[in-house]
C-alpha cells in the first residue's frame, strides 16, 4: 500500500473542493497578476463577482431583450469568431446581413425593397447617427449646389433618447429639441414648423419615446412639412427613430402610417435587440432608396482581402447578432412576431389597469397604441407616503428594477415610473411584480418616507 504525503493528497483535492485553491486569495482588481490562474478557478472568481448584478429578467426598465431562445445561444457561440466586417472571408454572413436589410425594407414598405440599401450596426444609437450623417451630407450637398453657406445645420426632434444629443454634439449640428409643455409630452406638428428653416437637415419623430413609450405622429409631421415645402420651398426630410417601434407597429398597429409609405421618410433606424428579439448589440439602419445614402459616406476596404463597402462608426464585431436576427425573421415570420408582440402588449395593458385601480396613480400611458408597457405618476394632490423614487428603491428589495425619473424640459417637475413588457415578462411574472408593488405601497402606509413630506404634489400630470 503506497504511502502519500499530506501535500500530495491536498494537491489532488484542490479542484474538487469549492474554493480550496483560490479562496484565500482575492481576485486581482487593478493590476495584471504575475502568475497564471487555473481556468476553472478564474471562471469561478469572475462568475461569483457577477452574482452581485441584478437579474436581467427582473429589469423591467430596459427595452432590450433579456430572454433568448436556446437556438440563438448556439448561433451566437458558433459565430463568436466570425468578424462580420470581413465580408470576403465570411461571405455568407454578409449575405444574411443583406437579406435582413431587404426584409426590413419590405416590412417598412420601401418602394424598392429589393434594391434599397442599409446596414447592421451595434445598436439603434449607431444606426441613428448614421441616419443623421446621411441627412447632414445630403443637406450640405444641396446647399453647395445652390451656392449657399453650410455652416449652421440644425436637426429637429422631440424629447429624445440621449443618442440624438450625442449626434448633435459629435457632428456639430444644432439640436432643436421640442420641450414638453403641460400635458403635451411629445413632438407636435405645430412645434416642428416653428423650428424649421433653410438650415434644417431633417426632422426626427420617435416611434416609441423612451420617457412615455408613446408614438410620435410621423404622418402628421409629414403633412405639416408638406405645407412648409408648399409655402416656403423647403424640402425637409424625415428620419424615423424606430428603435423600439420598428418591430412593433408593423405587426400590431398596421393602421399607423409612419414608414416609407410616406415619401418624406428617407431613413429609419431600429434596435434588433429590443422587440426584434435579437441578442444585445444588434441595430439596423435602412434608407428608403439607395440614392438617399450619399455615396461619399461609404468606405471601400481592400486590406481584408476584397473590395468591401462599409458605412459604420464601428468596425470589427462578431456576426452572431446578424445570424440571430435572420434566425428570428425566418423562424417567426409576420405571424410569430404579431403573436408575441400582441401578447407583450396585452400584459402591459393589464398591468396599467391594475396600477390605475390602486387609486393613487394617474396613467401617463395606458399601454394602448404604443410600446408594450405602461407609464404612471402620482396623482396631483395625493399623499401616499412615498415618492416614486422611494417606490423604485423598495421594489429593488425584491430584485425588480422599475425606474422613476423626471420628464425633460419643461416638465422636469413631472416624475414618472415605467415598466416595459417584453418577451419573457409573462402575465404570471407581471402578476408577481404587481403583488410586490402593492406590498411596497402597504409598507409606506405604515412607514411613510420622510422624503415624501417635502415632495408632496411633485410630479402631478397637469397643465402648468
Amino acid at each position: 500500500m503506497a504511502i502519500h504525503s499530506k501535500e500530495e493528497i491536498f494537491s489532488t483535492l484542490d479542484d474538487q473542493v469549492f474554493g480550496t485553491s483560490f479562496l484565500p486569495r482575492p481576485l486581482p482588481k487593478y493590476k495584471v497578476p504575475k502568475q497564471e490562474t487555473d481556468p476553472a478557478a478564474a471562471y469561478q472568481l469572475v462568475h461569483d463577482e457577477l452574482l452581485l448584478d441584478g437579474n436581467s429578467r427582473q429589469n423591467v426598465a430596459t427595452f432590450c431583450q433579456t430572454w433568448i431562445e436556446p437556438e440563438i445561444r448556439k448561433l451566437m457561440d458558433e459565430c463568436l469568431d466570425k468578424n462580420m466586417i470581413d465580408k470576403d472571408e465570411y461571405p455568407q454572413m454578409a449575405e444574411l446581413e443583406s437579406r435582413c436589410v431587404h426584409m426590413l425594407a419590405d416590412l417598412w414598405n420601401s418602394p424598392d425593397a429589393a434594391n434599397t440599401i442599409g446596414c447592421s450596426t451595434t445598436g439603434s444609437s449607431e444606426a441613428a447617427m448614421l441616419g443623421g450623417l446621411a441627412l447632414k451630407w445630403k443637406w450640405r450637398k444641396n446647399r453647395e449646389r445652390a451656392g449657399k453657406p453650410t455652416g449652421k445645420p440644425n436637426l429637429i426632434c422631440g424629447p429624445v433618447q440621449i443618442c440624438w444629443h450625442k449626434f448633435a454634439r459629435y457632428f456639430d449640428v444644432e439640436l432643436r429639441a421640442i420641450p414638453c409643455q403641460g400635458r403635451r409630452l411629445l413632438m407636435s406638428p405645430e412645434e416642428v414648423i416653428k423650428r424649421c428653416d433653410e438650415n434644417t437637415i431633417g426632422v426626427v419623430p420617435t416611434l416609441g419615446v423612451t420617457y412615455t413609450l408613446q408614438y410620435e405622429s410621423v404622418q402628421e409631421v409629414s403633412v405639416a412639412l408638406d405645407g412648409v415645402e408648399e409655402e416656403h420651398g423647403l424640402n425637409i426630410p424625415i428620419h424615423v427613430d424606430a428603435a423600439s417601434g420598428g418591430f412593433i407597429a408593423p405587426f400590431i398597429h398596421p393602421s399607423v402610417v409612419w414608414d416609407f409609405r410616406l415619401p418624406r421618410v428617407k431613413s429609419i433606424n431600429t434596435s434588433g435587440h429590443k422587440f426584434g428579439l435579437a441578442p444585445l448589440g444588434c441595430g439596423w439602419a435602412i434608407w428608403r432608396e439607395a440614392e438617399d445614402l450619399p455615396e461619399d459616406l461609404i468606405f471601400r476596404v481592400k486590406y481584408l482581402g476584397g473590395n468591401m463597402p462599409t458605412f459604420a462608426l464601428n468596425f470589427s464585431r462578431p456576426g452572431g447578432q446578424i445570424a440571430s436576427q435572420y434566425y428570428n425573421l425566418v423562424r417567426l415570420g409576420r405571424e410569430g412576431y404579431t403573436r408575441i408582440t400582441q401578447a407583450c402588449a396585452d400584459v402591459g395593458i393589464w398591468f396599467a389597469d391594475q396600477v390605475k385601480k390602486l387609486g393613487m396613480f394617474e396613467l401617463v400611458y395606458d399601454g394602448r397604441g404604443g410600446i408594450p408597457g405602461c407609464t404612471w405618476t402620482i396623482k396631483k394632490g395625493a399623499e401616499p407616503g412615498f415618492t416614486l423614487y422611494d417606490l423604485a428603491d423598495r421594489l429593488r428589495v425584491r430584485g425588480w428594477q422599475v425606474p422613476a425619473y423626471p420628464m425633460p424640459a419643461n416638465r422636469s417637475d413631472l416624475v414618472v415610473q415605467r415598466i416595459l413588457s417584453r418577451l419573457g415578462l409573462s402575465r404570471d411574472l407581471a402578476g408577481l411584480l404587481f403583488e410586490d408593488l402593492e406590498r411596497a405601497v402597504r409598507h409606506f402606509e405604515k412607514h411613510p418616507s420622510p422624503k415624501s413630506l417635502t415632495r408632496r404634489n411633485a410630479g402631478g400630470y397637469h397643465h402648468d
